[in-house]
């Protein structure tokens, strides 16, 4: 029997002995011997950088940009040591900026579990993305527009997770400015470069990185603090300092831990992991680009994903419904925020079976051009078109695995 991780529950599968399967699952399975001691380490030793407890003497107030609710970085565990260090370089104005770029707004609730204990303790705002001022222009021509009271702070700190990021290469480090807290005009141009054949899942050279980082220096981060997690959401790794040099030693450790060759498979099953990185097909579709290179032509790949808040983007909605050729041939005329992820299932979908395991309704699944299924019903339907000796490849974390056939 074999189990994947659905919204906060499990589903279950068996797959006939017959039938050679791989479980794919990183090197991440350890925790760290105590979060905090981890924590405390990568901020005693930051990464070509001074100390955040002396860089807070040049400023008097701080902001400290965290995650939304679509990510699962532990900010209620980063905060605390974070705020003592601006603490003990005499800074007390601190402002927490949930870095929702143009996702939805946080209900008060998402707030209170984002930020713990610190809900009542620390200001928080939320960023506002018709409320930026302009820095300047990328080479690569993305302005650079960031939200008011992040461009005008002191102190810029910025939180988040290291994962694989389908047209990013890697998620963390500078995309806490772009897009988290930035004009959907800048977060328009610098998403536009994902057409470069360069712009994939852990590639640190991605144009859309490079142009980001490049957006994030005519700002100035002053420091962040990332870490990695194990499938359980546990901090097994801390990287703070300097935002491009102790990213890479976060994306050096994540590539240790979790980028896996694999032989190109007949069938995928793959969950992004659970809530909250399945909370709508918009986020849960990250776990197809992880691992759509590592399907055979003609192949399927059945997304187990709850999506209990729908389609997740209101561009990508209107876009889904019409023929997917159309919907392909409309963004070859223009990218458009959102119409790209319809773009891009609509293109895989005429490579690959797609099948979707959902709380969704049937219509929902099939307008997302997506065939709605269960489980077994989806498994069924992808063996009954391959040959006989199907292999199969299962995995349970897809959205913090890059499975590839040429790492």
């Amino acid at each position: 029997m074999y189990h994947l991780p659905y919204g906060n529950a499990w589903v279950s599968l068996e797959i006939p002995e017959k039938y050679k399967v791989r479980v794919l699952k990183s090197d991440n399975h350890e925790t760290a011997p105590d979060e905090n001691e981890e924590i405390k380490r990568a901020l005693e030793y930051p990464v070509k950088s001074k100390r955040l407890s002396e860089i807070a003497r040049t400023g008097r107030n701080a902001v400290i940009i965290v995650s939304d609710a679509t990510r699962p970085t532990p900010t209620a565990r980063l905060l605390p040591p974070l705020i003592s260090e601006l603490n003990i370089g005499g800074i007390r104005d601190i402002t927490v900026v949930f870095g929702i770029g143009i996702h939805r707004k946080l209900t008060e609730d998402e707030k209170r579990a984002i930020l713990g204990g610190w809900y009542d303790e620390v200001k928080s705002i939320e960023h506002d993305a018709n409320n930026c001022v302009y820095l300047g222009t990328t080479s690569r021509g993305t302005p650079v527009e960031i939200f008011k009271p992040v461009a005008e702070a002191d102190i810029v700190i910025c939180t988040g997770t290291i994962e694989f990021h389908y047209y990013a290469g890697y998620s963390g480090g500078a995309k806490s400015i772009l897009p988290a807290v930035s004009s959907k005009r800048s977060i328009d141009a610098n998403h536009a470069l994902m057409l470069d054949p360069g712009a994939s899942a852990g590639r640190l050279d991605s144009p859309v990185r490079k142009d980001l980082e490049e957006a994030a220096s005519f700002l100035g981060i002053d420091f962040i603090l990332n870490v990695v997690l194990n499938e359980k959401k546990e901090i097994i790794f801390a990287a703070a300092g300097d935002h491009i040099e102790a990213h890479r030693k976060g994306a050096e450790f994540l590539d240790k831990k979790s980028r896996i060759k694999v032989e190109p498979s007949d069938i995928i099953i793959v969950s992004p992991g659970g809530w909250p990185k399945d909370i709508d097909i918009f986020q849960s579709h990250k776990a197809i680009e992880h691992v759509r290179s590592a399907v055979k032509e003609g192949g399927s790949i059945i997304l187990v994903a709850e999506c209990r808040e729908g389609y997740g983007n209101r561009v990508f909605e209107e876009w889904l419904g019409s023929d997917r050729d159309e919907v392909i041939e409309r963004f070859k005329s223009g990218f458009v925020m959102g119409g790209h992820k319809a773009a891009l299932i609509a293109a895989l979908s005429k490579k690959l079976d797609l099948y979707l395991v959902s709380s969704l309704p049937e219509g929902m699944a099939r307008r997302s051009f997506f065939i709605p299924a269960t489980l077994k019903d989806a498994l069924d339907m992808a063996l009954r078109k391959n040959k006989a000796d199907a292999n199969i490849i299962m995995i349970p974390y897809g959205g913090s695995i890059l499975a590839s056939t040429d790492t």
